[in-house]
């Protein structure tokens, strides 16, 4: 294997024009390869010298692809990062765009050769960026690279942050878009991540205003889908996806309602509807391959929820079994199962047959669960300035019982 060793010329991009240029031509023999070589280094020495970065950059990377195979993963990681360097020198953020886009297009061009390197080279690229545009392009060519190429387990651990590179690169809708679906896209294929699949995907909807999501189609499988994965979680009980433009507007598609009415179903009924429903579209259900036994554990947890809304927090075992269609030896299992799952804060009575709710979980979240939230916390902070006050009342008092004692006590 070749190892990069240094040369008589002082830059490193120079060394590099030198070494991929000569193993370029090596094959064609020295008489050829020489003059080859002198000139394609006495050309990027010209181009240094005038400036024309983008030119230079050309150049590198058309021998630098053409020796990928006869260096090691070290060399050419180290020729590319090289080029790379070259989007510093430029003058102006619209430079460094046109020169990250020539240098990273390059790079993604042969994904299923060393992918998992390019992809390396690609953040290193990134990192000596400045240009949030250009930053933003290479990312975007660093996903494509990873579904590609097959190396997406590379890229995933930088979702977490994706919040903050949002703030960063300041990009428009349809860039949003594009983005957050390809995010869930790459999620979605690892049942591990399929939670924050989920979350992408939410996010790809909450673009869509109510006129966008009326006039175009382009989000209505998405919001299919989006619901379907609701659905099919076994551990997500409660979303605000009925806010949402646009899942709201296939309340009256004449394709989609009835994903709509699943959706509804799931979130505000028990599961006595949802049969009704499966006894009506078990072909629709199938077709999106849910299964009924796993749909039905789930409305049993989401009845469980709808029972828990009475103003007492007290639950009949009676009730329990009736709404759960279930037998009476059942029941505690399924009120663990809840609580288990996290959707109840509950205690068993069994000498009464009670189940008594102490806290559930939301199966919707939106603006009136907001309100309601907001109407306790101003409940709370009043009891709480009570409190306040009531202390500080007794302190000033005691304050005031003990000022004579004290001076009993000098006098004394």
């Amino acid at each position: 294997m070749t190892t990069i060793v240094p040369t008589s010329e002082d830059d490193p991009v120079l060394s590099v024009v030198r070494l991929t240029s000569e193993l370029a031509w090596a094959d064609a023999g020295p008489e050829v390869a020489e003059p080859q070589v002198t000139s394609l280094c006495f050309e990027a020495q010209e181009c240094m010298v005038s400036g024309r970065w983008a030119e230079l950059a050309s150049l590198m990377l058309t021998s630098a692809e053409l020796i990928t195979s006869k260096v090691s993963e070290k060399d050419f990681e180290c020729i590319f990062t090289i080029i790379c360097t070259l989007a510093t020198r430029v003058n102006s953020p619209e430079e460094a765009l046109e020169m990250t886009k020539l240098i990273s297009t390059k790079i993604i061009q042969q994904p299923n050769d060393k992918p998992a390197l390019r992809l390396k080279i690609l953040f290193s690229l990134y990192n000596l960026l400045e240009d949030p545009r250009s930053r933003f392009f290479v990312y975007i060519k660093a996903l494509n690279l990873a579904v590609n190429g097959k190396v997406t387990e590379s890229i995933i651990p930088s979702f977490k942050m994706m919040d903050q590179f949002l703030q960063e690169w300041n990009i428009g809708k349809d860039e949003q878009r594009d983005l957050f679906l390809t995010i869930s896209n790459i999620l979605r294929d690892n049942k591990s991540t399929s939670k924050e699949s989920f979350t992408f995907l939410s996010k790809y909807l909450t673009t869509f205003s109510l006129e966008e999501a009326l006039t175009t189609n382009e989000e209505k499988e998405e919001a299919v889908h989006t619901i379907i994965e609701f659905v099919k979680s076994p551990d997500m009980f409660h979303c605000d996806l009925p806010d949402m433009p646009a899942i709201a507007q296939l309340e009256n598609d004449e394709k989609y309602a009835l994903a709509y009415q699943l959706l509804e179903i799931f979130l505000t009924r028990r599961l006595d509807s949802y049969i009704d429903f499966h006894a009506a579209n078990s072909n629709f259900l199938k077709s999106y391959g849910l299964v009924h036994e796993d749909c039905i554990t789930k409305m049993r947890l989401m009845s469980l929820i709808d029972l828990s809304c009475n103003e007492s927090g007290k639950i009949p075992y009676s009730q329990v079994k009736e709404a759960l269609r279930i037998k009476d030896d059942e029941v505690e299992y399924w009120v663990v199962k809840a609580i288990m799952s996290k959707v109840l804060d509950c205690k068993i009575d069994q000498l009464n047959q009670l189940v008594i709710v102490s806290r559930r979980a939301e199966r919707v979240f939106g603006l009136s669960q907001w309100q309601a939230l907001r109407s306790k916390l101003a409940v709370w902070r009043g009891n709480i300035a009570g409190v306040i006050s009531t202390i500080q009342s007794s302190k000033l008092a005691a304050d005031e019982g003990a000022q004579p004692m004290q001076q009993g006590v000098m006098i004394w």
